[in-house]
């Protein structure tokens, strides 16, 4: 889950990291109590959207005086902000966040972040604040700096010592620096994130850090233990597809393909992805209907796959050990016989029940391809869908 910049930073506030004054606002007559409760006598307005690059597509504007805070309000409400991580569609602003300005000697990046790999946590920063990340790691990795931390220890003094150091900071700014990182790692860890990002964070020229951005990203697995962080979520920001997947227990994820799976298993689900590219297809979503998944479930899971305008054609591949083959093909037929389907449909049952499944699949009239293996169902289905282009 993913939550807006002014609720980070509230967040990171309770757990001491030094961010600027700052208040959101709904409309331009609340931007205007704002920036006069703030007092100038520089403001910094941003749209508020789940996405980077805002001051790019214009929605970070920086103000001398109440009024152009007030117009640069105005045009951001209700813009359609396109960033480069919100696609051509781009994203409704519905709030701004106005703050403090400040001025900057210095940009750095800071970040805390799930190492997978090595079942520790990643506590990263880099001297090249202000830049995609991303972007740093391909031109100048050496410029990454990076912790690695177990979780049964915490993260040490050494450990941010050393990152302050390598960011190029001494004296007070380093003592500075050891407290915010601290702040971050233990907002981290006291939330179940799954990402702490400060871009940038910056050395004032009063000799201040300040996080002047931040980004979390929340387990969603863990939200059970943070109501108070359920309550954060904005659906406005999320997929229609996702907020109603996520009201049947459903595991849906967007994704930019042609191809539409619907699988049972996580693990399942990641094979049915990587062998349609394998055979030059592009999925078009994640979705795994569970081990226990009912009728319902999964003929809500169908047409949640059928409502996306971009899907060309579907594969369904299902391993039947608690999940019954025989109940896969029943929400396959119920929700067909719901929603036309137009695109091609190749499904592969194997497991508990599949010949029950494959009968009812067989007898329903529905026009689908079967498939005997995985490999099979990949390549039946990126054919078909190239065939209909």
């Amino acid at each position: 889950m993913n939550i807006h910049e002014y609720q980070a930073k509230a967040i990171l506030r309770k757990f001491g990291v030094a961010v600027p004054r700052g208040r959101v606002a709904y409309t331009t007559v609340e931007a205007e109590e704002v920036a006069q409760e703030l007092g100038g006598p520089a403001w910094v307005v941003k749209a508020q959207i789940h996405a980077g690059g805002r001051g790019k597509g214009g929605g970070v504007k920086l103000c001398t005086t109440v009024q152009e805070v007030v117009d640069a309000a105005k045009a951001m409400i209700g813009m359609n902000l396109v960033t480069h991580q919100t696609g051509a569609d781009g994203k409704e602003v519905k709030r701004v966040y106005i703050e403090d300005g400040c001025e900057i000697a210095r940009e750095l990046y800071l970040g805390v972040l799930l190492d997978r790999a090595n079942s520790r946590l990643a506590v990263i920063g880099s001297a090249e604040g202000g830049m995609d990340i991303e972007e740093v790691v391909g031109t100048a990795p050496e410029k990454i700096l990076r912790a690695t931390i177990d979780p049964a220890t915490g993260l040490l003094p050494h450990h941010a010592r050393n990152l302050a150091f390598g960011l190029g900071l001494n004296g007070k700014q380093a003592l500075d620096a050891v407290k915010f990182i601290g702040g971050v790692y233990d907002a981290f860890t006291a939330t179940d994130a799954n990402l702490v990002e400060i871009n940038p964070m910056v050395v004032t020229r009063s000799n201040e850090l300040l996080a002047l951005d931040a980004k979390m990203n929340f387990d969603d697995n863990a939200l059970f233990r943070h109501p108070e962080l359920a309550e954060l979520r904005d659906e406005n920001e999320e997929d229609p597809r996702e907020r109603e997947a996520r009201r049947y227990d459903l595991s849906y994820i967007k994704l930019d393909g042609n191809i539409g799976c619907m699988v049972n298993g996580a693990g399942l689900a990641m094979a049915t992805m990587d062998i349609i590219k394998l055979y030059g297809g592009k999925p078009a979503n994640f979705l795994d209907v569970g081990g226990g998944a009912t009728g319902e479930r999964v003929t809500k899971a169908f047409k949640i796959i059928l409502s996306d305008p971009d899907v060309e054609g579907v594969l369904v591949n299902i391993f039947g050990g608690i999940m019954r083959c025989d109940v896969i093909a029943e929400g396959i037929v119920a929700a067909a016989r719901e929603v036309s389907v137009r695109v091609p449909l190749v499904v592969r049952l194997e497991g508990t029940n599949v010949d029950l499944g494959k009968n009812i699949l067989a007898k329903s009239g529905l026009s689908l391809v079967t498939a005997d293996h995985l490999a099979d169902a990949a390549k039946k289905v990126v054919k078909a869908v190239m065939v209909g282009l």
